[in-house]
């Protein structure tokens, strides 16, 4: 018999030292906290970069539709065709400068109806629209391509020009 005494105490101490394996394995302290910054972590940067890259979507928006607007202001207000179109680029430079956009990455067009070939025309309407991209911010040139992504942002502005137009 002192040999099966020999395997129930080597038993015993295995058994024991499973149960404070198991023990510690359940307990638990500090695993919430640490839970919890995990957690935090990864819903807090998607959370920030997707406020980062809105902000500079709105700003964008709001620089490139006040842009257009000034634009066809000034254009109605010219006494020129020439000064209209230097006045109206002048102020597409300054607004999207204010705003932090770069002005030669925009495209502008300039129309007239209802009749394209004169664009000062009593009562006559001009439409500046402005496109340009806003660059994704903390992104990557994508490809090597020397480009940033980026949301293209549009805005048209509609502005009539006055009936007393040349009469000062």
């Amino acid at each position: 018999m002192p040999r099966s005494r020999r395997w129930t105490e080597a038993l015993a101490a295995l058994a024991a030292q499973a149960r404070r394996l198991a023990a510690a394995v359940r307990d638990e302290s500090g695993s919430a906290s640490l839970e919890f910054i995990t957690v935090g972590v990864l819903l807090l940067v998607p959370t920030v970069y997707l406020v980062l890259a809105l902000s500079a979507l709105e700003s964008a928006s709001f620089g490139v539709e006040g842009a257009a607007r000034q634009a066809t202001r000034v254009f109605v207000q010219s006494e020129s065709e020439g000064a209209a179109e230097s006045a109206a680029r002048t102020a597409i430079q300054v607004t999207l400068a204010d705003y932090g956009l770069d002005a030669h990455n925009a495209q502008v067009a300039i129309s007239c109806r209802p009749n394209p070939a004169d664009c000062l025309t009593r009562r006559g309407y001009v439409t500046v629209t402005i496109t340009t991209t806003v660059p994704l911010p903390l992104m990557p040139p994508v490809l090597n391509l020397h480009l940033p992504a980026g949301i293209p942002v549009t805005s048209v502005a509609t502005e009539q020009v006055s009936r007393f137009w040349g009469s000062r």
